[in-house]
């Protein structure tokens, strides 16, 4: 049922009736949309100060509307944004509390403006703040795993490959591969913040306006590097908010893959981390159990922040230029993935600055597995002089026999190894240390316990250079 025409909407003078109760609830954004009540009185208060200054309305009523908002953001900074589905959005909302507070004055603001570029100012100043604020916490984050990787770069644990122990490494060195992962992550939300500071404001519905705005002021009183070059562009891109998403769920995957690793790492058959009591739970039933649920919830948001990247490309993928309400969507998406994102990263900060690490298991282990076979492949390249292929084959034949009789390399019989070749001595498998083995490893980007130091420090100052 069509309810009476409602002579204070902003489209009323239009329609014989207002919309049908059902309709007014699918079409209510202010529930998702008021988190932009900041960036939306603040391009209000941009816009109403270019509009006084260009004389497109009159100075007493720029102070006037400018006033209002002011005081308008002290309200909903106290009581939080009241949520009215009859005012459809963050935009009327604020625009009626100034009707309210300042009378038809407040009916001035909107001149030379559409809901259109409106909504994609506050969008691109939401958005660009929420750039900071994950690369703020992905920082964080960086600071906590070399901290970490500085404690432990002598620390030798198994490096994998398949899931099955390949050479010995540091724990260091293994660290600050994340340091790496989650430094490309902070420059693509560097990069996506640098094409996002356009400013949409003054591009009205799609076509522009006639009145003289000055969009240059209005993109630099809100920080804007300038304004966009095509107003329709300006109302109907949403490629700003693809990008943050896209960069989110590259960073979901690395903090999904580093806590699939402290899943795997506090398993028992593992035992390479101790949990700390603040990030784990227990069992309803089984008293011993000590659970890693928060690495288990980082790796499963990363599900929710690789669905937001395709719920968003699907919203916008069949629009036809310029805007359509579909686009009224995408705020939600955005706002779910940055807090997913926020909240995960806040979380396995707090893992990573409080696991224990069971060094002493991980060097165990390290040894295992033959892990020291290429080292002995290396040294008859290099002392005896085999093509490495014929080194390979040499080795293999090696730990093949070691496998038969159950022992591991350095403990292979004088005898079978001079069976394979004569420059495999005792002495020679003596010597294939895991410690041998790390130290070894001095190539620009090695695990050497050097290199690792090195690379602590060079990644140190990285990233207090971007701070």
């Amino acid at each position: 049922m069509a309810n009476t025409p409602d002579k204070s909407s902003m489209w009323g003078g239009r329609f014989g009736g207002g919309p049908a109760a059902i309709m007014q609830e699918i079409n209510a954004s202010i529930p998702i949309d008021k988190r932009l009540w900041e960036e939306d009185i603040a391009a209000s208060r941009a816009h109403a100060a270019m509009l006084g200054s260009t004389d497109i309305i009159s100075a007493q009523d720029a102070a006037a509307i400018d006033r209002g908002l002011a005081q308008i953001a002290e309200e909903f900074a106290a009581n939080g944004v009241p949520v009215d589905l009859s005012l459809e959005d963050i935009h009327m909302t604020v625009e009626a509390r100034l009707k309210e507070l300042i009378g038809e004055a407040a009916g001035r603001l909107h001149t030379a403006r559409s809901r259109n570029d409106q909504v994609a100012t506050d969008f691109r100043l939401w958005t660009r703040a929420a750039c900071d604020r994950i690369d703020a916490g992905l920082a964080v984050l960086q600071s906590a795993l070399l901290a970490r990787a500085e404690e432990h770069a002598d620390s030798i644990m198994p490096g994998f490959t398949h899931l099955q122990v390949a050479q010995p490494v540091t724990l260091g060195h293994h660290l600050l591969a994340y340091v790496e992962m989650f430094g490309r992550d902070r420059s693509r939300f560097a990069d996506a913040r640098r094409r996002l500071n356009e400013s949409p404001l003054g591009a009205a519905a799609l076509a522009g306006t006639s009145f003289p705005v000055d969009r240059h002021a209005t993109a630099a009183a809100l920080g804007f590097d300038r304004p966009m070059a095509n107003s329709i562009d300006a109302v109907s891109d949403r490629d700003f908010a693809l990008e943050f998403c896209a960069a989110a769920s590259i960073a979901a995957l690395h903090l999904s893959r580093l806590a699939e690793e402290i899943v795997i790492w506090a398993s028992q058959p593992f035992g390479f981390v101790a949990l700390p009591d603040a990030w784990s739970t227990g069992s309803s039933i089984m008293p011993q159990k000590r659970n890693p649920d928060a690495a288990e919830l980082v790796r499963g948001r990363a599900g929710l922040l690789l669905g937001a990247f395709q719920r968003l490309s699907v919203i916008v993928k069949g629009l036809p230029l310029t805007y359509s309400k579909d686009l009224q969507d995408d705020k939600e998406v955005l706002f779910g993935a940055f807090d997913a994102l926020a909240l995960s990263l806040a979380a396995m900060t707090g893992m990573v600055e409080t696991l224990t690490f069971r060094a002493d298991r991980m060097r165990a282990l390290a040894a295992s597995g033959y892990s020291t076979a290429t080292d002995l492949a290396d040294w008859l390249v290099r002392e005896a002089g085999l093509p490495f292929r014929e080194a390979h084959h040499v080795v293999g034949a090696c730990v093949k026999r070691a496998e038969e009789l159950g022992v591991e390399l350095p403990a292979l019989p004088a005898a079978d190894a001079a069976a394979i070749h004569a420059a495999v001595t005792p002495d020679v498998l003596a010597a294939l240390t895991v410690e041998a083995s790390v130290a070894s490893r001095t190539s620009y980007g090695g695990t050497a316990p050097e290199r690792v130091r090195q690379a602590i420090a060079a990644a140190r100052a990285a990233l207090q250079g971007q701070d």
